[in-house]
C-alpha cells in the first residue's frame, strides 16, 4: 500500500495522509523488518513453502519445507544465466578473441557475435590488433672505431597474430626491447662514429629496422614492426665539446670546397671560351692568309699568261694600274696648265685630307698620251720602257 494512499488513516481519522515526508498525525516510517519478511516469504513461495510466518521476528514456522522442483528450477535459472553470460562474446572490429580450452589454444574469434563453452571450460583472451604500440629505449654503445656513443630510439609496432603474441614469447614487449637493443648494437658496432654522427643516421635506422624484423620473424612473436626512429645520437657529455668543434671544422671544410668548386665552375668555362676564340681567330687568319696568297699566285699566273701573248699591252696596263694606285694615295696635284687657259679653283685642303676630314680626291683624268708625257718628263727611263719588268 502506498505511503500517501488517501482514505485510510490511523487513530480514527479516515481522511488522514500517511505520507512519511509530511509531519504531524503521529505517523511512523516503514518497518524494515516487515520489508525483509515479505522478501523472505516470496523466496519460500518460489521454493515451495507456504509463505507464512511471524511478523515479529521475521522467521516463523512454515507449513512445509521447500520442494525439490523449486530448488531445481532456481538452480536451472542460475545455470542458464551463467551459461549465457560466459558463452556469448561480442568481439569488436579492432579485436581478436583467443579461445583457451583448459589452457590450450583451440581457435581465434573474429569480430562479431561468437559463442563458446562457458567458464571454466573456455576462456577468451581479447587482443587489440589495430592499435599501434610504441616502445622507447636509450643506451650507450660502442662503435666500430671503439668510441662510445649515446643513442635513443623508438619502436612502433602492432599485433598481427594474437595467438603467437600470447604464447610464443612470455613477455613480448620486453623481448621486443631486448631485440631492438641487440639489433642497434650490432649495426652501430659495424660503423664508425663519424659516419653515425654526421650522415649515417638514416642508414643506421633502416639497417636496424631490417635486422629487427628478421629477429622478430625468427621469434614468431606475432608482432609487425611499423617504424623504427632514431631519435637522438650524441657523443658522451665529457667529450661533446671536442666533437662539436670537429663537426664545425668539417662543415667549414665542406663549405670552402663548395665555394672553390663554384669558382672553378665559373672560371674554367670562361678560360675555355677565350681559348676557343683565340683558336678560331688563328684559324681564320690562317685561312685568310692562305686564300690571299693563293689569289695572288693565281693573279700572277693569269697576268703571266696575258703577258706572254701581248707583252707591250700588258706592260702598259700594269704600269698604268700601278701609277693609278701610287698617285691615288699621293697628296700632290698634277695639272696641265699649258693645254688650257682656264683658271681652276681647287679645294687643296680638302683634296689633301686636311682639317675637313673628307676622303682624298680621285686621280686626275688624263689621257694615256698625257700621262705618258708627264711620266717621261719625270723619269726618262719610262719613255723606252726600261726598268719595267
Amino acid at each position: 500500500m502506498p505511503w500517501n494512499e488517501p482514505g485510510r488513516g490511523s487513530g480514527g481519522n479516515g481522511g488522514g495522509d500517511r505520507d512519511p515526508w509530511k509531519g504531524g498525525g503521529g505517523q511512523q516510517p516503514p518497518d524494515l523488518d516487515e520489508v525483509f519478511a515479505n522478501v523472505q516469504r516470496r523466496l519460500k513461495k518460489i521454493m515451495g513453502g507456504d509463505g507464512g510466518g511471524s511478523r515479529d521476528g521475521g522467521s516463523g514456522s512454515s507449513g512445509g519445507g521447500p520442494s525439490l522442483a523449486g530448488i531445481g528450477l532456481l538452480i536451472g535459472l542460475l545455470v542458464v544465466i551463467w551459461v549465457a553470460w560466459n558463452s556469448v562474446h561480442i568481439i569488436d572490429e579492432a579485436e581478436r578473441g583467443v579461445v583457451l580450452r583448459f589452457g590450450e589454444h583451440v581457435r581465434t574469434l573474429t569480430p562479431g557475435l561468437n559463442f563458446t563453452l562457458p567458464r571454466p571450460i573456455d576462456v577468451v583472451e581479447r587482443v587489440n590488433v589495430t592499435r599501434v604500440r610504441s616502445l622507447e629505449s636509450s643506451s650507450r654503445m660502442l662503435t666500430g672505431d671503439e668510441n662510445l656513443i649515446e643513442l635513443a630510439f623508438a619502436v612502433q609496432y602492432r599485433v598481427i597474430e594474437p595467438e603467437n603474441f600470447l604464447f610464443n614469447v612470455q613477455e613480448p614487449e620486453v623481448a621486443l626491447g631486448h631485440a631492438a637493443d641487440s639489433a642497434m648494437r650490432e649495426i652501430v658496432g659495424t660503423n664508425n662514429m663519424d659516419f653515425i654522427l654526421e650522415i649515417g643516421r638514416g642508414q643506421i635506422a633502416l639497417d636496424t629496422q631490417g635486422l629487427l624484423v628478421e629477429i622478430l620473424e625468427r621469434l614468431e612473436a606475432g608482432i609487425e614492426l611499423t617504424s623504427f626512429n632514431l631519435q637522438e645520437v650524441r657523443p658522451p657529455a665529457q667529450v661533446r665539446a671536442a666533437f662539436d668543434d670537429v663537426v664545425r671544422a668539417r662543415e667549414d671544410q665542406i663549405r670552402f670546397a663548395n665555394e672553390a668548386q663554384a669558382y672553378a665552375n665559373q672560371v674554367v668555362p670562361e678560360a675555355r671560351g677565350r681559348a676557343a676564340r683565340v683558336l678560331e681567330e688563328a684559324q681564320a687568319y690562317r685561312e685568310a692568309i692562305i686564300a690571299r696568297a693563293t689569289g695572288d699566285a693565281d693573279r700572277f699566273v693569269a697576268i703571266l699568261a696575258e703577258y706572254s701573248r701581248a707583252p707591250e699591252v700588258t706592260r702598259e696596263r700594269l704600269y698604268l694600274e700601278t701609277m693609278e694606285r701610287v698617285l691615288g694615295r699621293s697628296a700632290k696635284i698634277l695639272m696641265d696648265v699649258e693645254a688650257s687657259g682656264n683658271i681652276f679653283y681647287l679645294p687643296l685642303d680638302g683634296l689633301r685630307g686636311g682639317s675637313s676630314g673628307t676622303a682624298p680626291p680621285p686621280a686626275p683624268l688624263m689621257s694615256p698620251s698625257e700621262q705618258q708625257r708627264v711620266v717621261g718628263q719625270a723619269d726618262p727611263r719610262a719613255r723606252t720602257g726600261r726598268g719595267v719588268r
